[in-house]
């Protein structure tokens, strides 16, 4: 990367050697049995949920208790409330604790809030994309019967917000002559 120099200056040119950490390839299991906070950060990057995180908070905070490391513990208490914690859950409101302890409750809290949160969110997307299903099948079905569909109609049928809605049209389709006998609200 460093070009060759003219006479006499190579001997000021950086001689560096770099030892590559692949923190991905070593195993947790290595990880786990090593006592430095290297090997906690890693842990703490490749936690997959909070259980790890938790296990690791408990080991940095019997490490680092001494009242010297304290600017230590506040800086991997800033790093998990400012990078990791937020990577991991975005969107979650983090409220403002000063130690690994603090983070440890925090995180032992909100974990199951959290939990819930997404399991709603989940629920929410799902009844949605059936919806959005639903409604493309009466809409292929109502085209199959009484050929290209008016705009207005389209309109109403997208709009519907409730499955049970969706199945009254649907039921009321199968059995009406004409699309303007469907009464869509």
């Amino acid at each position: 990367m460093i070009e060759e120099v003219p006479g006499g200056l190579e001997q000021y040119r950086p001689r560096l050697r770099y030892c590559l950490l692949d923190e991905i390839r070593i195993a947790d299991s290595e990880l786990e049995s090593l006592r430095n906070l290297a090997a906690a950060l890693f842990r703490l990057e490749k936690s997959r949920g909070p259980e790890d995180i938790q296990r690791v908070l408990a080991a940095l905070i019997e490490w680092l208790w001494e009242p010297g490391l304290m600017e230590l513990r506040r800086s991997f208490t800033t790093w998990l409330l400012e990078v990791l914690i937020p990577a991991r859950v975005p969107g979650i409101e983090i409220p403002q604790v000063v130690d690994l302890q603090e983070v440890r409750s925090m995180l032992a809290e909100r974990v199951m809030e959290w939990t819930e949160q997404w399991k709603q969110e989940g629920v929410e997307a799902g009844v949605e994309k059936t919806l959005d299903k639903a409604r493309g099948v009466l809409l292929r079905e109502l085209e199959g019967r009484f050929g290209p569909l008016p705009e207005e109609v389209r309109r109403r049928i997208s709009a519907i917000a409730s499955i049970e809605e969706l199945m009254a049209v649907s039921s009321r389709a199968g059995s009406v002559s004409s699309i303007a006998a469907l009464e869509l609200s």
